[in-house]
């Protein structure tokens, strides 16, 4: 059994999200919300929301299953680049700089160890 959850257009490069999420990969759910919620990155709050959706989203697709949760591990947890917003910097001598604000999809998928 799995379930997945996403979130899109989070205001954090795709870049630092890569660096939270390939910290819970493989892991199990309850090891991957512990290092999550005391991870320094701003990144990793928003990591947490989507893993506690994605249990919670098991959970309720299989309502008559007996799921323990020490039995749940982190699938897949990957972050895709999402648009751009394009802003203007100024810059000495009359130019201007591209601002480029990134933001980024989060998804992750949480299963059942058998």
């Amino acid at each position: 059994m799995e379930a997945k959850a996403t979130h899109k257009y989070i205001k954090v490069s795709p870049r630092k999200m890569r660096l939270v999420i390939d910290l819970i990969r493989g892991k199990s759910v309850s090891e991957a919300i512990e290092i999550l919620h005391f991870h320094p990155k701003h990144a990793s709050d928003y990591a947490e929301k989507v893993l506690r959706s994605a249990v919670a989203n098991l959970f309720n697709k299989e309502e008559g299953a007996n799921v323990d949760m020490s039995d749940l591990y982190v699938k897949e947890a990957y972050s895709n680049g999402g648009p751009m917003l394009k802003r203007i910097q100024p810059a000495p001598m009359g130019r201007a700089y591209r601002v480029r604000k990134r933001t980024n999809h989060l998804t992750i998928v949480v299963a059942t160890k058998s």
